[in-house]
């Protein structure tokens, strides 16, 4: 899943950043309003944190603009304004949650965690295919109840792929959730997680399909 956080302060951004990549997120990091307003117009996420207080264009005109162009992306406001006028204003312009400064990370990470499967899968915690269940607030997936030994990026792929069940997903869609502006994931990566993952589901009712030119399908079937 694909973060954009967005907050002038570079000790605290860095300090999310890499709490949520070891999460298993891609994040990237806008330092003003301008520079995030063009992120999000060219790039789709599947989260916003957003701070108010920002050079260049406040974060209030950030989720303005957003969703004046029609942006659905949950966007989660991170400040250290506690105000009543403050919370409501935001909230009115299309926000999805409010968290003040300082704030506790695990809390964060809930909200964050609620929000995109709010987004993605209708608020419910797990995804759920034949045998195959993806917890998505633990971070964990199992066969007929026995855990499956996944590393974050197959994680993240399984859970592309189940949010897609049924679908073709192609390779940039993946790639587009799986990066920030900085990493380099080509094709050959994908494949290798692809791979990995038809190994350790060999046992399970379900199977991801190389759809030719097109990308990788993932369905439930029947095993002999």
């Amino acid at each position: 899943m694909r973060v954009l956080i967005v907050e002038d302060d570079s000790i605290l951004a860095d300090g999310l950043c890499r709490s949520l990549t070891q999460s298993g997120y891609a994040v990237d990091n806008a330092a003003h309003g301008e520079n995030a307003d063009h992120m999000l117009a060219y790039q789709n996420y599947d989260l916003v944190i957003l701070d108010l207080g920002l050079p260049k264009l406040s974060g209030f005109d950030v989720l303005k603009r957003l969703r004046q162009r029609g942006g659905q992306t949950p966007v989660l406001i991170l400040t250290a304004r506690d105000g009543v006028a403050d919370r409501v204003k935001g909230l009115d312009l299309g926000a999805d949650d409010y968290l003040t400064k300082p704030f506790d990370l695990g809390e964060l990470e809930a909200r964050i965690r609620a929000l995109i499967r709010r987004g993605q899968s209708g608020g419910s915690a797990q995804l759920g295919v034949g045998k195959l269940i993806l917890d998505t607030a633990g971070r964990r997936a199992s066969v007929a109840d026995q855990p499956l030994d996944l590393s974050a990026r197959e994680l993240a792929v399984l859970e592309i792929l189940m949010l897609k069940t049924g679908r073709v997903v192609s390779k940039e869609q993946i790639m587009e959730r799986l990066c920030n502006w900085e990493d380099d994931i080509g094709d050959n990566a994908i494949e290798v997680y692809v791979h990995r993952l038809r190994k350790k589901l060999k046992t399970c009712d379900i199977q991801i399909r190389t759809i030719r030119g097109l990308g990788y399908l993932l369905e439930q079937h029947d095993k002999p």
